[in-house]
């Protein structure tokens, strides 16, 4: 799996987000910024994106992954 694959599957799932991947094999990092999490606790921002990839989880082509979950005004707030 690439991490362009695992980008494809969120983006497919959480309309309106902006998907940011990186990494490879079945180790990937994961940036997700969207109205979506608007409201959410961190965990529940995590739980999220990990509904995305409960069946690459289950089937090992994915094994580790590393979730940010941001919405709009705190993406920006990190970035400026």
């Amino acid at each position: 799996m690439q991490a362009a694959d695992v980008k494809q599957l969120i983006e497919q799932q959480l309309d309106g987000c902006e998907v940011m991947t990186s990494g490879e094999g079945c180790d990937f990092q994961i940036t997700v910024v969207g109205p979506a999490f608007e409201g959410l606790t961190p965990v529940k921002k995590q739980q999220l994106v990990y509904g995305c990839l409960t069946e690459q989880i289950a089937n090992g082509s994915i094994h580790a992954v590393t979730i940010k979950a941001y919405t709009p005004s705190q993406w920006q707030a990190l970035n400026h």
